[in-house]
């Protein structure tokens, strides 16, 4: 089990670190980052490592090779093709990996060959100086060993690790199919046990995710867990309200595998035929053909695939309201997607067939209607009532609100910034 960081001096002289370290003379850090998804791929870690980087720190980053969520090597990456290189003041390493392509095989592949690669490279990895960085960050998504790199740093050079915890693990696997009574996840439990009790200090994007971690790994002192949600790219400014026209507009956005629930939707829009709403859904993922032909006979669906999220605000700007769907699961219900916070800081209303912690969120916000994940009778429901409601322009102003006051990017970056100092310095803060 990993000690967390009391602020003790000998905890700090323990792991080779004191309070004359360079951090504590100037604020600026050398932040090692391990993800296993960077850009171009589709997730928010390269705009948290931009956002250090222009605040003067030192930002070094070690990923994979593109090829999220399709399967395949992005263009212009294929054959290790741009391995090294430096973006908006970024430096990343991208390890050979094996491309997710279909099917458990490639998956688990994929998953391990990251995590072995990383291991290797980062024990030869310094900072621009010659010497270790100061901190290590892994923004840990599926799969959780992607951590594994930052562990090996952490033993070769004493350099303390912050897991920034996005997917719960082993739970992940059970919206794939992995039953909680199976070989498969009774490995990964334990896999995942030692993992989150290697490092150093765990950030959580929902609070609920601090009961899973008590009552999975008996990581009882819940003050080492920090609360730090989610917010929304720059690009997702708030939208000017979007005048409903013939049809009603909604909009999916994100991901499309099994954990998300889009059938839920496909069920609503068969119940809807006839009326003058249409589901729009942007996005790629395992389950896009398979829903696609399942939705071939709804002309009140479109698909769109997945698109660059540069261009998501189009999108964004002709909805009238945002869906968010996640499968009926009594610990996955604990996640908070990232797409609410992109929702809300668009300023656009939520209608939700999901439990738990977005749930909460959406009725605290008092920005949409939400009901029971996988309820398509439900969700049918909400879409009427929100059809039917006349302030539906409040509803995205009520959104933007609660965005600002609970999500806003500052709000993070500030938090995050905090949190890796101190623990470079070998203290926690809660």
């Amino acid at each position: 089990m990993a000690v967390f960081y009391q602020g003790s001096k000998d905890r700090r002289v323990a792991l080779g670190r004191n309070d004359d370290c360079e951090v504590s003379k100037n604020g600026k850090l050398k932040i090692l980052v391990i993800s296993q998804y960077y850009y171009p791929e589709p997730f928010r870690v390269h705009d948290i490592c931009e956002e250090l980087v222009k605040r003067g720190h030192e930002v070094t980053v070690v990923t994979g090779e593109p090829n999220y969520p399709e399967g395949t090597i992005y263009k212009g990456y294929e054959n290790h093709q741009k391995a090294d290189e430096v973006k908006d003041g970024v430096t990343i390493h991208r390890c050979p990996i094996h491309p997710r392509k279909k099917g458990v095989v490639h998956r688990s592949l994929n998953y391990f060959s990251y995590s072995h690669l990383a291991k290797k490279y980062v024990k030869r990895l310094k900072a621009s100086d010659g010497k270790p960085f100061d901190v290590v960050f892994v923004n840990q998504l599926s799969p959780v060993m992607m951590a594994e790199p930052a562990i090996t740093y952490r033993k070769k050079y004493k350099t303390p690790v912050v897991l920034y915890c996005l997917d719960l693990w082993p739970e992940s696997l059970v919206t794939g199919g992995v039953k909680r009574k199976s070989l498969v996840y009774k490995i990964f439990h334990g896999v995942s046990k030692r993992i989150y009790r290697s490092v150093d200090r765990i950030l959580v994007t929902s609070r609920s995710f601090r009961e899973y971690f008590r009552d999975q790994f008996g990581m009882a002192d819940v003050s080492q867990i920090g609360y730090l949600p989610q917010y929304a790219e720059s690009l997702f400014e708030k939208l000017p309200y979007h005048q409903p026209e013939e049809n009603i507009n909604l909009l999916f956005a994100g991901n499309i595998g099994a954990a998300q629930s889009v059938d839920t939707i496909i069920g609503a829009a068969r119940e809807m035929q006839g009326q003058n709403v249409r589901f729009h859904i942007v996005g790629g993922g395992s389950e896009l053909e398979r829903l696609q032909k399942e939705a071939k006979e709804l002309p009140n669906v479109i698909f769109y695939g997945r698109r660059p999220v540069e261009k998501m605000s189009e999108f964004y700007a002709k909805a009238d309201a945002m869906l968010v769907t996640l499968v009926k699961d009594p610990v996955l219900s604990y996640t908070l997607p990232g797409k609410v916070q992109s929702y809300m800081a668009a300023q656009k209303p939520i209608i939700g067939a999901i439990d738990g912690e977005t749930a909460e969120v959406i009725r605290a916000a008092d920005c949409g209607f939400c009901g029971e994940a996988e309820n398509v009778e439900e969700l049918v429901k909400n879409i009427n009532a929100f059809l039917e409601c006349p302030n539906k322009e409040q509803l995205g102003l009520n959104a933007r609100a609660f965005y600002e006051a609970h999500f806003d990017k500052k709000i993070f970056i500030d938090r995050l910034e905090e949190i890796l100092r101190q623990t470079a310095q070998g203290r926690s803060s809660n």
